[in-house]
């Protein structure tokens, strides 16, 4: 069994994985070589056929604070890494770099989990910030505790939102523009509300709870989940999902382009209290 630095891989049933986000003192942040060992944790999981139901889990407080801003060489990192797409231009000049590494490692790592012909089972507690969403929204039923809060902050930080733009399928139009234009935090019971998320349990029984729907799922032929899955997903893809979420991406790295030649960064630092941006090592005095 592979070894990871910031996953732990365990069995804890018959049929059943769980992977844990185990990067706690970074409130489980991703950086290049987390998201590369999260892949491979997930990659182990879907090509063992003894394995039907995979759990995502975190340990600490929070899920996860989303992507590690303080990564600073993130191109470099990729040279560690076996890409998994198909994509190139990693080391390339003006936009290309940056749009290549974020297809490789925001949209194609989650669109990747998202397809995998298994059923995932998300469990969440405490915050879910940004890159954090793009771990559980791939993931195909999630299970919160009561204190679990959901948000995506990236309209203050000048883009239009994260990588994986599933706002609109996850809570609606409405709601995800809401969401999105405010950058309020969501509570657990009104992404139940929503339907973004199953069900909503008492932090102390959210693993408890994860794994009995594993177990109960895991009791089905592992084919007929394949294709139940694959069914569900063509809905969504057919709906205009994938496309709308192409465009989305696309002018995702539109805002990046437009806020290097006005900031010198990929950030809009204007729309963040000014605590937030020296936090991450922004200059809040830089305004329009």
């Amino acid at each position: 069994m592979k070894t990871f630095d910031h996953i732990t891989y365990e069995t804890p049933a018959e049929h059943v994985a769980r992977i844990v986000l185990n990067r706690v003192q970074t409130r489980n942040s991703q950086d290049t070589h987390f998201l590369y060992e999260l892949n491979d944790a997930f990659d182990i999981a879907a090509q063992d056929d003894h394995i039907k139901v995979i759990v995502l889990a975190a340990n600490g407080p929070h899920f996860s604070s989303g992507h590690d801003l303080r990564e600073r060489n993130g191109v470099e990192a990729l040279r560690n890494h076996k890409t998994v797409g198909t994509w190139c231009g990693f080391a390339c000049a003006g936009a290309e770099a940056q749009m290549s590494r974020e297809k490789e490692l925001y949209l194609g790592l989650s669109e990747r989990w998202r397809n995998i012909p298994k059923p995932t089972i998300a469990a969440v507690q405490g915050r879910c910030i940004m890159g954090g969403l793009m771990l559980i929204w791939p993931c195909d039923i999630i299970i919160a505790s009561e204190d679990a809060q959901f948000v995506d902050h990236a309209v203050s930080f000048g883009v239009g939102g994260v990588e994986y733009f599933a706002h609109p399928w996850e809570m609606g139009a409405r709601k995800a523009k809401e969401f999105l234009f405010t950058g309020e935090w969501m509570s657990a019971a009104e992404a139940h509300r929503l339907g973004m998320i199953n069900h909503v349990v008492p932090l102390d029984q959210l693993q408890e709870a994860a794994l009995a729907m594993a177990k109960k799922i895991a009791t089905k032929p592992l084919f007929a989940l394949k294709l139940a899955k694959e069914s569900v997903n063509a809905m969504e893809d057919v709906q205009g999902r994938t496309n709308a979420m192409q465009t989305s991406f696309a002018l995702h790295q539109l805002a990046h382009t437009h806020n290097l030649k006005l900031f010198n960064m990929l950030m809009d630092p204007s729309g963040l209290p000014p605590e937030t941006a020296r936090t991450i090592g922004l200059n809040p005095d830089q305004k329009r």
